[in-house]
């Protein structure tokens, strides 16, 4: 995968967009831009559209065109800060701002910002103490076969502040990503949930989402390895989720570590699969067992035919590649319709069941007074649907 090409590339365009101004990486696909010329804010707008202007046609790799964007938060001094540190750390709010409402978007940063800086780091700070008082839980999302017979659990993590009650997780998780937290909760997550789906008398699967900052730092294996020793799960019923932020940036040391870790027998699934030249790249540089269809896709199938047309290919792609699809975010009976007569094989949403504590899917996983003891599935769907044509033996 040519990374190293894709951010030269970038890096040029926006060198010529500068015209002048300062420009240095300092990170990752992140950069800063100092410009002292012009009046103010009128010449700083006109710099920023410049600069997502420069990155809005395709880049070339290798005859492969790609689509790559930019976000951009802006501070000016002195109205928005009087000293050096405190600029970077307000346009940094404003960048935050812009990516949580739209990537792609300019955003200036505005009074109302620093206080909600200041409630962003308030809430870093209290992350760093919610484990030690224990105010984590893992909640289970079921996921079926298209049939609706249950095959397994996804893990989700919900924080429980002392102050401000649940607080999403798109919006803790972002915030331990970035302050470095997350490895040790990504550790205390993958700890409890196979735990918990070891103590399980059905043998059902349990997924679980990586962090690409799982990925940067420490011994991700040697942690999946010691786990599954130390909870006794089985490793064939250990499903990882990642997304494509693992693989960007350090390509080659990402594939190394998802090679180790199937190593050990458990399963690699692509979280929100898109159709872009990324993700068909790492198809076919690493053998994943799972594609997860990105649930706005799903979202839209009522009313849109590209969204349908897309649903259509991805899932063809998986049974070319002999691959399970498995279909995110299915709320209504029509969704599950179009995906069963296109013959996915998995889903999972709110229209088999929402993100609950363990206990409230107690019979599902061989816990409650009702469940039943031979070897056969559980079922939530009570639908007559269209079944799918049968699919070939997968090879093993």
């Amino acid at each position: 995968m040519p990374i190293n090409d894709i951010r030269a590339s970038k890096l040029t365009r926006l060198e010529q967009a500068c015209q002048g101004a300062f420009l240095a990486r300092t990170g990752g696909d992140e950069f800063h831009v100092i410009t002292p010329c012009g009046p103010q804010p009128a010449s700083a707008e006109a710099l920023a559209e410049k600069l997502c202007a420069a990155l809005d046609a395709d880049i070339d790799i290798d005859g492969v065109p790609l689509r790559v964007g930019l976000t951009v938060g802006v501070a000016i001094f002195p109205q928005d800060a009087a000293d050096a540190s405190t600029l970077v750390a307000n346009a940094d709010a404003a960048l935050f701002r812009a990516k949580s409402q739209r990537r792609g978007s300019i955003r200036f940063f505005e009074k109302s910002m620093d206080r909600q800086l200041r409630e962003k780091r308030a809430l870093q700070q209290d992350l760093r103490i919610a484990l030690g008082r224990d105010e984590f839980a893992l909640h289970y999302q079921p996921q079926a076969n298209i049939d609706g017979e249950v095959n397994g659990f996804e893990a989700l993590v919900r924080w429980h502040h002392p102050s401000y009650g649940l607080i999403a997780p798109n919006t803790f998780i972002p915030l331990a990503e970035e302050s470095g937290i997350i490895i040790e909760l990504g550790e205390w997550i993958l700890r409890a949930a196979c735990r918990e789906a070891a103590s399980w008398q059905r043998p059902l699967d349990i997924a679980i989402n990586l962090s690409p900052v799982q990925f940067q730092h420490g011994d991700l294996p040697k942690l999946v390895h010691e786990v599954l020793l130390d909870t006794g799960l089985a490793p064939a019923r250990l499903v990882l989720e990642i997304t494509e932020g693992v693989l960007i940036g350090e390509f080659n040391r990402g594939v190394a570590i998802l090679r180790r870790l199937k190593h050990l027998g458990v399963r690699i699934a692509m979280d929100d699969f898109r159709t872009g030249y990324s993700s068909l790249s790492y198809l076919q540089s690493f053998p994943f067992d799972k594609i997860k269809i990105d649930k706005s896709f799903i979202a839209n199938l009522g009313h849109s035919q590209q969204a349908a047309t897309i649903v259509r290919a991805v899932i063809a792609l998986g049974h070319g590649l002999d691959l399970p699809v498995v279909a995110e975010g299915v709320e209504t009976k029509e969704q599950l319709k179009f995906l069963a007569d296109e013959s996915c094989d998995e889903i999972q949403g709110y229209f088999i069941g929402r993100p609950k504590p363990i206990a409230d899917y107690a019979d599902l996983v061989g816990r409650g007074p009702g469940a039943r003891k031979e070897a056969g599935g559980h079922r939530l769907i009570l639908l007559k649907l269209k079944g799918p044509a049968p699919r070939p033996a997968r090879r093993q």
